[in-house]
C-alpha cells in the first residue's frame, strides 16, 4: 500500500490559496476573502468572558479510524495543512484542522490572556463539540508548543503526540533576555512584504523561493497591508510573548502518551537569538542535536530525523515527510510502511 499511496500523493498538486498577482493583498482580521482549500466552519464558544469564534477543518474518513487534529505554527493557518490532510484522509482518518485564537480566520481578541493553556483547553472544547474523545495531536512550530501543552493537560484525550520541527524544544529564557510585548509590537509594525518574504526565504528554504513557498505569505502580507493591521500587530506581540515566558520542554519528562520527533536537521529556528543575555554562547536552534537532547531527557520519544530538510518538511519535502509521518503512526496504529519505505534517518 504504500508504494501506491505516495504514488498517488505525487499526483495531487497541492491547492494552496492563491491571489491573481495584480490584487493588491489586503485582508481583514478575520481573512474573509481569503479562501481555505476545504470547506470552513466555525465553532462559537466563550474565553475569558469573551464570545469567540475558531474557525477549522474537518475531514471525516472512516468510522473505525483515529482522528488526527493538526496545530498549526505562529506564521502560518490550517490551511498550510492541505496536502497533510488529504493524504491522512484518503488513509482513512479523521482530521481536525483548528485557528487557534488569534491565527487564521478565527477571533482575533486584543485583550485577551495568550497561552498555550487557554489554546489548549479552545482546542479541546472544539474536539468535544465534535465528539472526538481522543485524538492523535500533531503539532508544528509553535503548534508543537501547544500540543506539548494539549498532552500534558488532556493526556486522557491524546492517543500520541507527534511533533514536527516544534520550537520550545530549549527553554528561552535561560539564553536570552526577556521582551516586552510592546518590543514585538514595533517590529509588527514595521513588517513589509518584502521583509516577510526575505525572513521565511532565508529561516525556511534555505534560500530557495518557489510559488508554493509564496502562498504561504499571503495572510501575513495581507494582514501588514489590510484595514486591521494595528489590531493584527497587537494580537501577534500578546502571542510571542508565550512562546518565551511559558516553556514546555521542562515538562517533557511527565508526557504520559507516546511521543514522536520528526525534525528536519537544517533548521535552525532560534526565537530570540538576536538578543542573547550577555556572555551566553549557546547556540540556539541546533535541529541537528536538539532532538538526541530531547532523548536523553526521556528517552523513551522516538526520534525522526529529516536530513537536508529545515522547518517545514511537510511543506518543503512532502514525499519524505509523509513517510515519516506515516512512521510515526505506525507506533501505535497498524499504518506502518515496509521496511525499505521507511523515512531515511
Amino acid at each position: 500500500m504504500g508504494r501506491l499511496f505516495l504514488l498517488l500523493m505525487l499526483s495531487i498538486i497541492p491547492s494552496l490559496p492563491t491571489l491573481a498577482a495584480e490584487q493588491v493583498l489586503k485582508f481583514d482580521a478575520r481573512l474573509h476573502n481569503y479562501d481555505y482549500p476545504f470547506p470552513v466552519q466555525f465553532f462559537g464558544f466563550k474565553s475569558q468572558g469573551q464570545q469567540l469564534e475558531m474557525a477549522y477543518g474537518y475531514l471525516k474518513g472512516k468510522n473505525n479510524m483515529p482522528t488526527i487534529t493538526l496545530l498549526h505554527g505562529k506564521n502560518f493557518n490550517a490551511a498550510y495543512w492541505q496536502q497533510t490532510a488529504s493524504a491522512l484522509n484518503t488513509l482513512g482518518y479523521n482530521v481536525v484542522m483548528p485557528d487557534q485564537i488569534g491565527f487564521g480566520k478565527s477571533s482575533k481578541p486584543v485583550n485577551y490572556q495568550y497561552s498555550f493553556a487557554a489554546l489548549a483547553q479552545n482546542t479541546r472544547q472544539l474536539l468535544d463539540s465534535l465528539q472526538i474523545e481522543k485524538s492523535i495531536i500533531l503539532g508544528h512550530s509553535m503548534g508543537g508548543m501547544l500540543a506539548s501543552r494539549f498532552a500534558l493537560l488532556y493526556p486522557q484525550h491524546s492517543s500520541q503526540l507527534i511533533l514536527l520541527n516544534p520550537i520550545g524544544l530549549e527553554n528561552y529564557l535561560h539564553y536570552v533576555q526577556y521582551k516586552d510585548p510592546a518590543f514585538f509590537y514595533q517590529n509588527e509594525r514595521q513588517l513589509t512584504a518584502e521583509k516577510i518574504r526575505q525572513y521565511q526565504q532565508k529561516n525556511y528554504y534555505d534560500g530557495a523561493w518557489t510559488a508554493k513557498y509564496e502562498a504561504l505569505t499571503t495572510p501575513l502580507i495581507g494582514w501588514i497591508q489590510g484595514p486591521d493591521a494595528e489590531q493584527m500587530a497587537q494580537v501577534s506581540a500578546r502571542s510571542y510573548d508565550m512562546i518565551f515566558t511559558q516553556p514546555v520542554i521542562t515538562e517533557f519528562k511527565d508526557l504520559q502518551v507516546p511521543t514522536t520527533l520528526i525534525l528536519g536537521t537544517r533548521d535552525r529556528t532560534g526565537p530570540g537569538r538576536n538578543w542573547k543575555k550577555p556572555g551566553v554562547t549557546h547556540e540556539l536552534g541546533r535541529y541537528d542535536k536538539l532532538g538526541k537532547r530531547v532523548q536523553e531527557l526521556r528517552p523513551e520519544t522516538t526520534l525522526i530525523e529529516l536530513s537536508d530538510l529545515g522547518h517545514l518538511p511537510h511543506i518543503e519535502a512532502f514525499p519524505r515527510f509523509i513517510k515519516a509521518l506515516q512512521q510515526a503512526l505506525s507506533v501505535n496504529q497498524e499504518q506502518s510502511l515496509p521496511a525499505h519505505e521507511q523515512a531515511a534517518p
